[in-house]
């Protein structure tokens, strides 16, 4: 099989569009990494997750992917939360910062090729602010102070990436008293307040001070992309102002930016917005709790990325059920014909099924691709009850080729710490063991109506019990 087209949405044309690197055989991606203020929470990890599953399939499909994602350890709410915990600002945006990386990695999330901090990038950010006021687009504050704005009503385009015009925007009246010359001028850089700590200013001709969100991502993702790049991703809740005032005060400096910008959807608690005012928010260590990494990340890459994902109370126990199935297959079909590894992507990438390559090529259809995983899994365990090898030989390549791509091998080494040590997992495999030490002796005993009775109870249970020369073994069907 050869590598096919595929299209993406792209959310400034508010279309599907056939994606074309750049650059022939790589892409260069950029996405809007965590404000290391707080844990992270399970809006963070699907984000995360989405661009991770992207990147593999380009990766599946031949090309070179480099992949940047940034941490905003220096921020207005960064600096609260440090202030009310009593600690040094860059103590606690460290401290968070482990903490989503070592929930990404709990969740088999690859790390980024490149992982900047915006307060490692400052002087490619005051170049940038130099460009924009060369270029006319950016002033100093009229009050005298180190504020720097972005002149929006100047930027012809403002508003593309979101559809708005800037003349249907509300005014921020509270700006005018900032120097600004307009109301919805957005800020490039913040001159030091007087209760901040001098740890977290820097020194420029405008005067001490630190860089604004949306400068922060402009200047890193060029730095290591380049001034014109494929994708932009983020969350959906980023479109505005973040990514708009990302790409107008990009443009105006002269860089073509993003060819692609792709936002992800969010997540509902039980039908509900995520807030902390509703007191709903699922941290990654909740989730932790609730279900083996494997599981989590099968739910939290189980529907289509650009819509919301809802953790409803059985959502966990389903993605545990269905995963379990792909795991009990694999585990079956590997004793009787031995694991298929593969010889780099492109053995990998002949040997899946047409339906899983058609759905991941059309804007990353994750539930079109799972539907694809599921069939195999289903004709596999069919073929080995049907003892054609050859038939189950073709599914196992196939399910593993996918469930490769999509980060969910329970062979890899990523799920092989913790993930059968859980109380349920050992519940389990307690009770299995018992229940298969009872069926043999009554199968010793020639006590057949008992033991089939076990075997046929395990079944409808959606365990399947195979008899070899070496033992028992057991699968969830």
């Amino acid at each position: 099989m050869t590598a096919t087209a595929m299209n993406l949405y792209d959310s400034k044309a508010q279309t599907l569009r056939e994606f074309v690197p750049l650059k022939a055989g790589e892409v260069g991606m950029y996405v809007c990494g965590p404000t290391v203020q707080g844990a992270p929470h399970v809006g963070h990890l699907r984000s995360a997750l989405v661009y991770d599953i992207l990147r593999r399939w380009l990766a599946a499909k031949g090309l070179r992917v480099t992949l940047v994602r940034n941490v905003t350890d220096i921020d207005d709410k960064v600096l609260e939360k440090a202030s009310e915990a009593g600690v040094p600002w860059w103590a606690l945006a460290y401290q968070f910062e482990q903490e989503f990386n070592a929930a990404y990695r709990t969740l088999g999330i690859e790390a980024p090729t490149y992982e900047p901090r915006a307060t490692g990038h400052i002087t490619e950010m005051l170049e940038l602010v130099d460009r924009l006021i060369d270029a006319g687009y950016a002033y100093q504050a009229t009050d005298g102070s180190a504020d720097v704005y972005f002149k929006a009503s100047k930027w012809a385009s403002y508003g593309e990436l979101t559809n708005q015009r800037i003349e249907d925007m509300v005014d921020d009246a509270e700006g005018q008293l900032r120097g600004k010359l307009d109301a919805r001028d957005f800020t490039l850089w913040k001159a030091a307040k007087p209760n901040e700590p001098v740890t977290a200013q820097w020194p420029t001709r405008f005067g001490a001070g630190r860089p604004g969100w949306h400068l922060e991502c402009s200047a890193m993702a060029t730095r290591y992309l380049g001034a014109r790049f494929d994708i932009h991703g983020g969350g959906l809740d980023l479109r505005f102002p973040h990514h708009e005032n990302e790409l107008a005060q990009s443009r105006a400096a002269g860089d073509e930016f993003a060819n692609f910008w792709l936002h992800n959807g969010l997540v509902n608690v039980g039908g509900q917005k995520m807030s902390k005012s509703l007191g709903n928010s699922t941290f990654a260590s909740d989730l932790f709790t609730q279900a083996r990494p494997i599981a989590a990340r099968y739910f939290l890459g189980s529907a289509h990325y650009r819509s919301v994902l809802d953790l409803h109370d059985s959502a966990l126990a389903e993605a545990e059920s269905a995963i379990s199935r792909v795991e009990g297959f694999l585990a079956r079909a590997e004793r009787k014909l031995g694991r298929r590894d593969f010889e780099g992507h492109h053995d990998r990438y002949q040997q899946l099924p047409t339906a899983f390559v058609s759905a991941m090529d059309e804007d990353l259809n994750l539930p079109a691709a799972l539907a694809a995983l599921h069939e195999a899994v289903r004709a596999g365990n069919a073929a080995l009850d049907a003892h054609e090898d050859a038939a189950a030989q073709v599914e196992l390549s196939a399910v593993t080729a996918m469930v490769d791509v999509l980060g969910l091998n329970p062979n890899s080494s990523v799920w092989s710490v913790g993930q059968g040590d859980s109380a349920e997992s050992k519940a389990l495999g307690s009770l299995m063991e018992a229940l298969i030490a009872e069926r043999n002796l009554a199968r010793a005993n020639k006590d057949f109506a008992r033991s089939d009775a076990i075997r046929d109870q395990l079944k409808a249970a959606g365990i399947q019990l195979e008899d070899a020369a070496d033992g028992t073994n057991w699968s969830i069907s």
